[in-house]
């Protein structure tokens, strides 16, 4: 564990952490969201750190000395450490594919999961909840199961069976509600914060864009500290794209690199709130817009780190772009044949946005390209039902 200060992303008044300080309330939920910082410094010179003393395969907590907790659980060994594979892919040699679909839960979201349970512990807290479009309450359902801390987690009722199964099987209370995910990531607030439960819901708890920052550390010692060009990645509340910008952002700050890739998000083209607002320009102002699409992952209209989002991307020269349903199914068909990889449909978006900028001429075959694949397929099997042959054949 590495001691740190919050800092509110709008008004930039600091803070001493403290349990139930999830936002700067002078700002509010979504303009006053906080960031994590620590004494980059000091860690600048730890003799690891300038050794560059780190394990391609190890879990996440290797790198304790830039993460928030001191509690430790019996997943953590386990989360982080997934692959970065390289594969020769439309026409760009060596296209890096970090796929998160091995952790635990199948899932990215276990990288925020095992930070909220570890917090949770060093609070003292006995119950832990959060609201989620599937991936992250499986994920909390799973790695909090061997605790003796009580999970209760909201999900909107048309989540996929796949995700559906992972929370009954694991034993959290599930509520399963008529509505958006918005609407259900409201009443979870309303009502978790109100009975004094610990938040796992990423947006507002800044502790959890710790965990998902690992991602960006992976990424760059994966690949031998050669920094690529490009990082593409799926956006809903936006922040695993923020985190990913802080993961890198902070390896630069201590040393170990030189560089921050263009970070360039990629939204469903039925739901695009956090597009919208970078597009707007400067002051960021979040908005709420209803729409819809098949990677339920990314189905968000109301998104909670939209500020930190829009920020970091500006800072990194990046943007945002959308991919239609159709080209979302079309990509999950593809990677699959080119690379062996099920990626569920928000976990697929990367490299349908690649198609997209190569075809558009913004990504050459001279760049280095890395894409994040979130989760696993098998999380959401019935997105592509209409693409399997069932048919069988007689002898």
């Amino acid at each position: 564990m590495s001691n740190h200060t919050l800092k509110c992303i709008t008004c930039k008044k600091e803070f001493d952490p403290k349990p139930g300080l999830y936002y700067c309330e002078d700002c509010g939920q979504i303009m006053g969201t906080l960031e994590v910082i620590y004494d980059y410094e000091s860690i600048k010179e730890k003799s690891f750190v300038k050794e560059r003393n780190f394990d391609k395969k190890a879990s996440m907590y290797q790198f304790s000395f830039l993460l928030p907790t001191e509690s430790k659980s019996m997943f953590d060994e386990y989360v982080g450490g997934t692959p970065l594979y390289k594969f020769d892919l439309l026409g760009i040699k060596n296209v890096l594919v970090k796929y998160d679909g091995s952790n635990p839960s199948s899932s990215y979201k276990d990288r925020a999961s095992s930070i909220a349970i570890n917090r949770a512990l060093d609070e003292g807290n006995d119950t832990v909840f959060c609201a989620s479009t599937g991936n992250a309450a499986s994920s909390l359902a799973m790695l909090n199961a061997h605790t003796k801390m009580k999970t209760y987690i909201f999900v909107p009722a048309t989540i996929p069976d796949g995700k559906r199964a992972q929370l009954e099987i694991s034993g959290a209370e599930v509520m399963a509600v008529e509505g958006t995910y918005d609407e259900v990531y409201d009443l979870s607030l309303e009502l978790g914060l109100k009975k004094g439960w610990y938040c796992r819901s990423a947006a507002i708890n800044p502790y959890l864009l710790e965990g998902k920052k690992t991602g960006a550390f992976e990424i760059i010692i994966q690949n031998d500290f050669n920094i690529p060009d490009y990082v593409l990645i799926g956006v809903g509340d936006g922040t695993v794209i923020s985190s990913l910008y802080k993961g890198f952002w902070e390896f630069k700050e201590i040393g170990l690199t030189d560089k921050i890739p263009r970070i360039i998000g990629v939204q469903a083209e039925g739901i695009p709130a956090i597009k919208e607002v970078f597009d707007k320009g400067k002051p960021y102002t979040p908005i709420t817009i209803k729409g819809k699409t098949i990677a339920d992952s990314i189905s968000v209209g109301k998104p909670r780190d939209v500020i930190k989002a829009c920020t970091y991307i500006e800072a990194c020269n990046g943007y945002f772009i959308t991919l239609t349903d159709e080209e979302i199914l079309e990509a999950i068909v593809e990677l699959g044949k080119e690379t062996g990889l099920f990626a569920e449909p928000a976990g697929v978006v990367p490299y349908g946005g690649l198609k997209k900028l190569i075809y558009e001429e913004k990504i050459t075959e001279s760049d280095t390209v890395c894409l994040v694949i979130t989760g696993n397929g098998l999380k959401d099997v019935s997105a592509v039902e209409g693409l399997i042959n069932t048919e069988s054949l007689s002898f």
